[in-house]
């Protein structure tokens, strides 16, 4: 019997629910791609940008998947063909074919997405993994002066990458096995308040410091003052795409999580509220990350650092600023890796459920079978991509400009592709077919009031599936 047959699993309470829907959406990409596009897309302009679309945009999506969770109480691989099933049935008619399997695929696209990002994720787990263990034992400081260097030749090794992933892995695997309650939610309730702690004492940190030529606050004022030099019409149009893109990192919609955990929100809970607090924990991380690390860097980097991004503004640009802070810098650096794993950690944890939970609903597997397969396979997948640095190290041109290696072609593929076609098709789905009002009933069923209703309805018609082609022909390098 699948789950969604069975008495299926549910968060004890709404905070449960909100801290493990947070976890999920701070991870990576909030602590380093957030502040590297604030940095390079004009500082506080990005910050105001952001915040529009995480109101609108944000907002608009995380109230259509957890809904359609709820109201399924099915993972994503199902839940899409359930609510059409559902709407046909509760109009008077009768589920059409061809709506029955467009809705299939739609569900099948949504599980992909953390069925590919899981593997690629937990190697980069890994590596915070890797960091924070040299941190921890005093030895950042060696490490600081060839950080390149040092980078390169962890990330290449044969061996080494791949245990720190099984490690990384073999951590999320246990909790998903130990399931909703005694798992996720419990280490959701212990990490992501110690994670917020954290995130602010870094941040306060950091921008009391003082560099050679700059301080903390001069980065400070960097990162939250808009920078107008050399903007444009073209150029505000690039850095909305940015802002968007950065979105679906930051709230993990369009991944299948979001509709995995809303089917684990009880009934009588108020969604609405639940949905405003993910909203605000969420970017306040995001705002208070790029505090923690755009003035360190500028302080002790300046403008030079600010431009690597990715993997290179966290391994390689800020065990230099750690460094340069003296005898401190090593607890600092141990502190912001420890926090940097919390983030890494309860991300993955809500991606690999949501491939456990579709495996379950689909094939009727327990939860203990079904995280022992995907492990295996991610596991398998991982080593191969960890294996992409060197053996099977090759470069391929991509459609949006530049060349990929294995991991780049999976995070372009899951990330560029694939998650903004899920989300049109939410919004074609929500917007078109089962129309606004189901899943306005939905998140107002217990008498809470729908704040932006109005608004709701324009976005997930009109405004977000415009928004959502343009940034997928972005990605595919049509639009440049």
């Amino acid at each position: 019997m699948s789950q969604s047959t069975q008495k299926r699993n549910s968060f004890s309470s709404s905070i449960g629910f909100v801290l493990a829907a947070a976890g999920s959406a701070v991870g990576l990409g909030n602590i380093w791609r957030f502040p590297y596009l604030a940095a390079k897309d004009g500082g506080g302009l990005f910050l105001l940008i952001y915040l529009i679309l995480a109101l609108t945009f944000g907002y608009t999506m995380l109230v259509s998947e957890v809904s359609i969770g709820r109201k399924t109480k099915q993972s994503e691989l199902t839940a899409y063909s359930a609510l059409y099933k559902s709407h046909a049935l509760a109009s008077g008619g009768k589920p059409k074919k061809g709506g029955t399997v467009i809705t299939k695929i739609l569900g099948g696209f949504a599980a992909i997405v953390p069925f590919m990002i899981l593997p690629y994720y937990c190697i980069i787990g890994g590596w915070v993994l890797k960091y924070c263990v040299i941190f921890c034992a005093g030895q950042g400081a060696s490490i600081a002066e060839n950080s390149g260097e040092y980078f390169s030749g962890f990330i290449t090794a044969q061996y080494e990458p791949i245990i720190f992933n099984a490690v990384f892995l073999a951590a999320v695997a246990v909790i998903i096995f130990m399931g909703v309650n005694k798992g996720i939610e419990s280490i959701s309730k212990i990490l992501m308040p110690a994670l917020l702690v954290l995130v602010i004492a870094i941040a306060i940190f950091s921008i009391t410091i003082n560099g050679d030529k700059h301080s903390g606050l001069d980065g400070l004022q960097v990162y939250l003052i808009p920078n107008f030099s050399g903007i444009n019409a073209s150029k505000v149009f690039f850095i909305v795409l940015d802002a968007m893109g950065q979105l679906f990192y930051s709230i993990s919609v369009a991944m299948g999580i979001m509709i995995t955990y809303g089917s684990y929100f009880k009934d009588d809970s108020n969604l609405i509220k639940s949905v405003n607090r993910i909203e605000i924990f969420d970017t306040a991380v995001a705002f208070l990350a790029g505090i923690m690390i755009i003035p360190a860097v500028f302080a002790f980097l300046g403008e030079d650092g600010l431009q690597n991004a990715g993997p290179g503004l966290m391994f390689i640009a800020l065990p230099k600023v750690f460094a340069a802070m003296g005898w401190i810098g090593n607890i600092v650096g141990a502190v912001f890796f420890v926090m940097v794993f919390f983030a890494a950690l309860t991300s993955a944890i809500s991606i690999l459920e949501a491939v456990v939970a579709s495996i379950m609903d689909r094939f009727g597997l327990s939860r203990r079978i079904s995280t022992i397969i995907e492990t295996v396979i991610a596991l398998v997948i991982g080593i191969v991509i960890c294996l992409g640095y060197n053996i099977l190290y090759f470069k391929a041109p991509m459609p949006n400009g530049g060349t990929a290696q294995l991991l780049d072609i999976f995070d372009y593929i899951s990330n560029n592709i694939l998650m903004p076609v899920v989300a049109i098709g939410t919004c074609i789905l929500i917007g078109w077919i089962v129309k606004p009002v189901t899943i306005i009933k939905e998140a107002t069923k217990n008498g809470e009031k729908f704040g932006r209703k109005a608004l709701y309805i324009a976005m997930i018609k009109f405004v977000s599936p415009v928004m959502l082609v343009i940034l997928l022909l972005g990605s595919l390098g049509i639009i440049k």
